[in-house]
């Protein structure tokens, strides 16, 4: 039997409902969805690989463990968080950073185990199969007190020893479950856990940015879904300037299916510009995707999900003459870096500087510039185009769990400041302080104020040091 949060037992809708267009400006950051020529315009939604954006709340069934680091033993909470998805659904995870504090109300984003502490991690496909094989996908608790040798468990139990077993792998952490019962559950996961494959994304588009001349079809972009189906949302004032979205024999499409070929077709008279469409579904996300927060909460892994909306979203930029970048952006924890993907479609070579240094792609040619980071940094990168439009990246990169970055720290800690494009960085502080089973606000240099909630709130505070550099 499963819970309500599995994949087994949630049926997949037919196409979602289409995405309401939401649009925020801020000085000269306009998320428009089309900015034609002259208009300066910037792009301000965080990179994202598509999928499902979730909003954390509280942890909801959990039972107790204890840390052993160091000579000293530190209680924590260990069990289910439960998260809200935009637009619509629910989500379930456990934590995969046991010493960094989740943030009450953080944001979150589906994404790749190599933009996570997960890269590199030998151990990571032993985590889905603990995810698969135990609760909440296996909630015949009988059943599975009977398979861990124990004798009963209950929801708490069954969360804990879950959380205990994954945290061995995850952060590499002597850990056990306060509750005997959930411990034999922990040392039956660990024990019998194999490596399964990372699960595909719920949603994506590849590429998720395209560029050419008017009067062509840009693209291909090809949709990756789990869903049956998703609705294929043009550009807002497409009737007015001509752009449609249509597919490879050029007929104009409002949805499409796993393996899609979609295509921005550009008018020949259209001036100057850019737009962007959105692809919306209704699934379950797989479970075992991770999912990460760009304000420094712990990287959470899925456990179970509801029927969710998940989105994702595609850019095109074209141009009569001249350079005609299209400019993608993704986090690369094996490089310690995020990796900016530039494919120049024009006649004319594309220049722009990064963090102080010049990048050239020739016409014709594409070319992705890693951009080196310390882990934690949030990062702030804008990118003028030819045109009047700039293409804006921000983040964190958080590659590497507290203790694989320097294990526990309790007074104050110095991190690093955002990487501005062009400008240097200086650190700033972070207080965390200890008590109870959550911790007061963290000032972050971003001025946001989060409140701590249960999990990973070791009642000693483990936080993250910058690595020194050479």
């Amino acid at each position: 039997m499963f819970s309500s949060f599995s994949a087994s037992s949630a049926r997949r809708r037919g196409a979602a409902a289409r995405l309401a267009a939401a649009t925020l400006v801020s000085g000269l950051v306009a998320a428009a969805l089309l900015a034609t020529a002259g208009a300066a315009a910037a792009d301000d939604t965080p990179q994202s690989e598509g999928g499902a954006t979730a909003t954390i709340g509280a942890l909801k069934t959990y039972g107790a463990a204890v840390i052993h680091d160091g000579g000293r033993d530190e209680q924590v909470p260990a069990g289910l968080f439960e998260m809200s998805v935009d637009y619509g659904g629910n989500l379930q995870t456990y934590c995969i950073d046991v010493h960094n504090p989740t943030q009450k109300d953080a944001k979150y984003q589906e994404t790749t185990w190599s933009g996570t502490s997960l890269n590199g991690n030998k151990n990571a496909g032993k985590i889905r199969w603990i995810l698969q094989n135990s609760y909440p996908q296996v909630n015949d608790l009988a059943a599975l007190a009977d398979e861990a040798g124990a004798r009963g468990l209950t929801e708490q139990d069954a969360a804990a020893g879950t959380q205990v077993a994954i945290w061995r792998y995850s952060d590499g952490v002597d850990v056990d479950a306060v509750n005997p019962q959930a411990e034999k559950l922990a040392d039956y996961l660990e024990k019998n856990a194999r490596n399964l494959p990372e699960p595909a994304a719920s949603l994506t588009l590849d590429p998720p940015a395209v560029s050419g001349h008017p009067g062509e079809r840009l693209g291909p972009v090809t949709v990756h879904t789990n869903a049956d189906g998703v609705t294929v949302t043009p550009p807002t004032d497409a009737m007015a300037s001509g752009v449609k979205v249509v597919d490879a024999a050029g007929k104009e499409i409002t949805s499409a299916v796993d393996g899609s070929r979609i295509y921005f077709q550009v008018p020949r008279k259209a001036q100057d510009g850019s737009a962007e469409l959105i692809v919306q579904a209704s699934t379950t996300v797989p479970v075992g995707r991770a999912f990460v927060s760009e304000s420094r909460s712990q990287t959470q892994i899925l456990a179970g999900s509801s029927e969710s909306t998940v989105s994702a979203t595609a850019t095109a930029n074209w141009a009569a003459t001249g350079a005609i970048p299209a400019l993608s952006a993704e986090k690369n924890c094996a490089r310690s870096g995020v990796d900016i993907t530039t494919v120049n479609k024009g006649d004319e070579a594309f220049t722009f500087a990064l963090m102080g240094t010049e990048h050239i792609v020739p016409a014709g040619k594409s070319q992705t510039v890693t951009v080196p980071l310390q882990e934690d940094q949030a990062y702030d990168f804008t990118i003028k185009v030819p045109g009047g439009y700039a293409k804006r990246f921000t983040g964190v990169l958080d590659c590497k769990t507290a203790s694989s970055a320097g294990g526990l720290k309790a007074q104050t800690v110095s991190e690093p400041a955002p990487a501005l494009a062009g400008g240097p960085t200086a650190p700033d502080d972070n207080l965390a302080e200890t008590g109870g089973s959550s911790v007061t606000p963290i000032i972050a240099g971003t001025a946001i104020g989060l409140v701590v909630i249960g999990g990973a709130a070791l009642l000693l505070i483990g936080r993250k040091q910058t690595p020194t550099r050479d």
